[in-house]
C-alpha cells in the first residue's frame, strides 16, 4: 500500500521512479481506509535527502501510511528554503491537536552540544512528553534516541574518542523479537557519530530492554518494556552514497575523519561504495510499522483528537 504525501513533495517524483507506491492526498481521499499516521519530526538540516530516506523505507510495506513532516517552530534551518518549509511542513505546535499511531524522530547534527544548549531543545522535550500519551509507538534515530533516553530516562551521552564512523556488523541482544524479525545472525547498520550512550546505564532502567549490539559491544537498538519507544543509534534510513559525502564533506574541511569502516570495497576511498544494508533497513521499518503501530493501534484511535 502507498505512502500518503503532498502531490507535489519534491521526494514524490524520486520514489515513484523507484516504483514505491505514492498516494496523493486528493486520490487517497476517494479511498474508504483508515491509513497509519505518521508524524516524522525531522531535525536533519538537509530536509528533502531525509524526506525522501524516509518515506522510501516508509513506503516498501502493505500498510498504507498518512505522513505528516512537522519542522520546530525555534529553530531557523539553514539548508532548506523557508518555502519548503512552509508548504510541506506543519509547525511542530500543531502535532498537539491531533494522535497519532507512530512518530519518528530523526537525528541531528548537534549530539557535541548538551541537550539543553541545542536551541529546539525545550520544544522537543514538549514533543516528547506528548508523544508518550498520543503515539501508539515512537522511534528514536541516532542524535534522537540519545534525547530519548536522556529526556525520558536520564541517560547521558558519553563522547567517543574519536567519531564511530562505517557500516557496522550487529546481532541480537534478545530473543524473538519482532523488530529484528527476518533478521540475519549478523546485519549491518551505518553509523555516525560522536557521542555513545553505555549498554551499563540502559540496563540499570527496568523500563528499558537492549535488543542489538554491535560485535565491539555498542548498543544499536534499545526499546521500552511497552513496545511504545524504539531507540536505534544507526541510520538504516542511509542511502548508498551518505557516508561517503560526509567522508569527503569533512576531508575538505580538513576535519580529523577516518574512512568509513566496511563501506568503500576495499577500502578505498576512490572506488564506490556497496550498500549491504538495504534489505536490513526495509525489514526494520516494516517490522516497526506491523508489529509496534498497526499491530497496536485500534482503528479509532484518533477519533479523540480535535482535528
Amino acid at each position: 500500500m502507498p505512502i500518503r504525501i503532498q502531490s507535489d513533495l519534491p521526494a514524490r517524483t524520486i520514489l515513484e521512479n523507484e516504483n514505491i507506491f505514492v498516494m496523493t492526498e486528493s486520490r487517497a481521499a476517494t479511498q474508504d481506509i483508515r491509513p497509519l499516521k505518521i508524524a516524522i519530526i525531522n531535525l536533519m538540516p538537509t530536509k528533502e535527502t531525509t524526506e525522501t530516506q524516509l518515506l522510501r523505507l516508509l513506503g516498501n510495506t502493505p500498510l498504507q501510511t498518512d505522513i505528516s513532516l512537522v519542522r520546530m517552530e525555534n529553530h531557523e534551518s539553514t539548508h532548506t528554503s523557508e518555502e519548503h518549509l512552509e508548504k510541506f511542513y506543519i509547525p511542530s505546535s500543531e502535532i498537539f491537536k491531533h494522535k497519532y499511531d507512530g512518530m519518528i524522530i530523526t537525528g541531528a547534527p548537534v549530539e557535541q552540544m548538551p541537550f539543553e544548549d541545542v536551541d529546539y531543545w525545550g520544544e522537543l522535550c514538549d514533543i516528547m512528553d506528548y508523544a508518550r500519551e498520543n503515539v501508539y509507538s515512537t522511534l528514536y534515530i541516532c542524535w534522537g534516541a540519545q534525547a530519548g533516553l536522556y529526556h525520558n530516562y536520564g541517560i547521558k551521552k558519553n563522547s567517543l574518542e574519536k567519531k564511530l564512523f562505517g557500516v557496522f556488523p550487529n546481532h541480537a541482544s534478545t530473543k524473538n523479537e519482532p523488530l529484528l524479525r527476518g533478521f540475519d545472525d549478523l546485519f549491518p547498520v551505518p553509523t555516525s557519530r560522536h557521542t555513545t550512550v553505555s549498554s551499563s546505564a540502559i540496563q540499570k532502567v527496568s523500563d528499558l530492554t537492549i535488543l542489538a549490539e554491535s560485535d565491539f559491544n555498542e548498543v544499536t537498538l534499545a526499546k521500552s518494556k511497552d513496545n511504545r519507544s524504539i531507540f536505534m543509534m544507526g541510520h538504516l534510513e542511509y542511502d548508498t552514497e551518505t557516508l561517503s559525502k560526509e567522508y569527503w564533506r569533512d576531508k575538505e574541511k580538513n576535519l580529523p575523519i577516518e574512512i568509513p569502516a566496511n563501506y568503500f570495497p576495499g577500502n578505498d576511498s576512490n572506488k564506490k561504495p556497496v550498500n549491504t544494508w538495504r534489505s536490513t533497513a526495509h525489514l526494520f521499518f516494516s517490522n516497526w510499522l506491523n508489529y509496534y503501530v498497526y499491530q497496536e493501534t485500534p482503528y479509532d484511535y484518533t477519533a479523540g483528537s480535535s482535528s
